[in-house]
């Protein structure tokens, strides 16, 4: 298995000249540029008497010096701690002092809101906006840092050259990154994931995904995430392809402007974007007569449903092969009419820990309603006395399988089973050509008074397909099943709503799901919810808040 980083030696040095990172209408960097900025931090981290192995952290906003100082910490051997700008800054302080870093990267106003008497470990603190010294401990580091320039210019008299590349090669077994799954500051989840299992993830992306030099693509999960991280930055890199970071989450507006004019031949997201999508710009047209009466109709349905495809993917450019969907699982009404649409998308199955993919198939085996095979590096298997038709808990191993959690052995010795598998905590099912279907998370699996398992993802699928739902939430409430629903106010002000008509909405939303679930799990009662659901990094509801 080849190295990530002898892959991303080769691309710089055989793109040197061609764009690489981009901030969308902002700054850019060359292959070339990117990679004497890399020999510089090098020489900082030199200076500073930073060793491989030794903890960097990295917090801020996606951009192309985000990406830089990322590339500069793994390539010298040291562990990068990416943490979401998003995170407080008493977690971000928190993590930064659990992770036992050393050095800090991060937003010039992050750091303004931060208290540099809370970081005792610090020796310095690198301005990712601007690649500035914001802080040091002492003389030495602040002298290492003024002195870069002349020290670069001392090694490299003639210019630094594609021949000088030469990054940090990894024996087997070195930890490269901690990716922590949240901003709590109580007993934090730091997952470590090795080198090897970036490399794994690299070689089996290559052999998935077919990207280029000749190639862009439009960055817009968060890179402090394994997803965004792995998927949209160090897979494109290592085959130098050109990326646009969009910084902040996108608007729509921003998002589908920037894809014009990029046009990506591969689109990684999560199932929320896209079911926007359907809702907002292809539900309206298929819900209207006749098209309506017509859709299900062999050949006639079948034609209608391609033109629509074909309408979506020239709004994504006109160029792209792949989208790429994981976090959480798509709607079933979309995925049906994705799959008729015959849009490249697929719908993959992953966690942090697994750095990030478990399951995966291209879009042309791809089956809808499931989130792949397993990825050539892992095995999975379903803990069920019949895993193909009942459920038991998903359970993986392979060389992309994290570490364990950082100074964490409690939370690391429950992770595993008695005989080496990793514990994934979803509960799900395969067929016989290996495909995982997820029917939900062990933890909220709720048990019918009749002793029926009752999946509420399963159940949420068919409330979001309603009219006027954005998204939902189903709770077991005194053996009750009760719907949380937040209201897509953007059709209701679109539609001209009155208020009768709104506050008609919740009954109807549990009168029409009822007619499809089966009894032992009928809503009892519908809640509207005031306010947008919070979410994980990779856009998933965090339901324990909505017990």
């Amino acid at each position: 298995m080849k190295s990530y980083l002898k892959i991303l030696e080769e691309s710089l040095r055989n793109n040197w000249d061609s764009t690489f990172l981009c901030n969308y209408s902002g700054e850019t960097f060359t292959h070339g540029s990117v990679a004497v900025s890399i020999a510089k931090f090098h020489i900082f981290f030199e200076k500073a008497g930073i060793k491989p192995g030794d903890h960097i952290c990295l917090c801020g906003k996606n951009t192309a010096r985000w990406a830089v100082s990322f590339l500069s910490i793994n390539s010298y051997g040291a562990v990068v701690v990416p943490l979401l700008s998003d995170f407080t800054v008493e977690s971000i302080q928190h993590l930064t002092n659990h992770s036992d870093s050393v050095i800090l990267f991060t937003d010039t106003d992050i750091w303004a809101k931060m208290d540099k008497d809370a970081l005792p470990g610090i020796r310095a603190v690198v301005s990712v906006n601007e690649f500035t010294l914001l802080y040091s401990a002492d003389k030495a580091i602040s002298e290492a840092y003024e002195t870069i320039t002349d020290e670069f210019n001392s090694r490299y008299p003639v210019g630094f050259e594609r021949e000088n590349v030469k990054f940090f090669r990894p024996q087997g077994g070195e930890l490269a990154i901690i990716n922590y799954t949240s901003g709590t500051t109580s007993a934090p989840k730091g997952v470590m994931i090795r080198y090897e299992s970036i490399d794994a993830m690299i070689e089996f992306s290559i052999s998935g995904v077919h990207l280029t030099s000749e190639d862009s693509i439009v960055s817009m999960l968060p890179m402090g995430h394994i997803y965004g991280l792995m998927i949209e930055f160090i897979f494109p890199a290592c085959m130098g392809s050109t990326i646009y970071y969009l910084g902040k989450t996108p608007s729509p507006t921003l998002l589908i402007k920037a894809l014009k004019e990029v046009r990506p031949k591969m689109i990684a997201t999560v199932p929320l974007v896209m079911e926007k999508i359907y809702k907002s710009n292809i539900k309206p047209l298929i819900s209207k007569f006749p098209v309506n009466l017509v859709l299900w109709i062999p050949f006639i349905g079948d034609a209608i449903c391609r033109k629509i495809g074909r309408r979506i993917m020239e709004t994504f450019g006109g160029r792209v092969e792949h989208i790429i969907m994981g976090g959480a699982a798509l709607n079933p009404e979309a995925d049906r009419l994705f799959k008729r649409g015959r849009l490249p998308y697929c719908v993959g199955y992953g966690m942090t820990e697994a750095s990030p993919l478990l399951a995966y198939s291209d879009w042309r085996t791809y089956k809808p309603g499931s989130c792949g095979r397993p990825v050539s590096c892992c095995e999975i298997r379903i803990d069920s006395e019949d895993p193909h038709h009942i459920a038991g808990e998903i359970q993986a191993r392979g060389v992309n399988i994290c570490s364990g959690y950082f100074k964490n052995p409690e939370a690391s010795s429950n992770a595993f089973t008695e005989d080496g598998w990793f514990r994934t905590g979803d509960l799900g099912i395969s067929d016989r050509e290996g495909n995982i279907f997820i029917k939900g998370r062990s933890k909220t699996m709720i048990l019918s008074a009749n002793g029926q398992n009752i999946y509420p993802e399963e159940l949420e699928a068919v409330i979001n397909s309603q009219p006027y739902v954005a998204e939902s939430v189903v709770v077991d409430r005194n053996s009750k099943l009760v719907a949380l629903v937040y209201l897509d106010k953007d059709a209701i002000r679109k539609d001209s709503l009155d208020e009768e008509t709104v506050s008609d909405i919740p009954e109807n939303i549990r009168i029409n799901s009822n007619r499809i679930f089966p009894s032992y799990s009928r809503l009892a009662k519908v809640e509207i919810m005031l306010k947008p659901f919070e979410k994980t990094p990779k856009m998933s509801i965090k339901r324990f808040l909505y017990k």
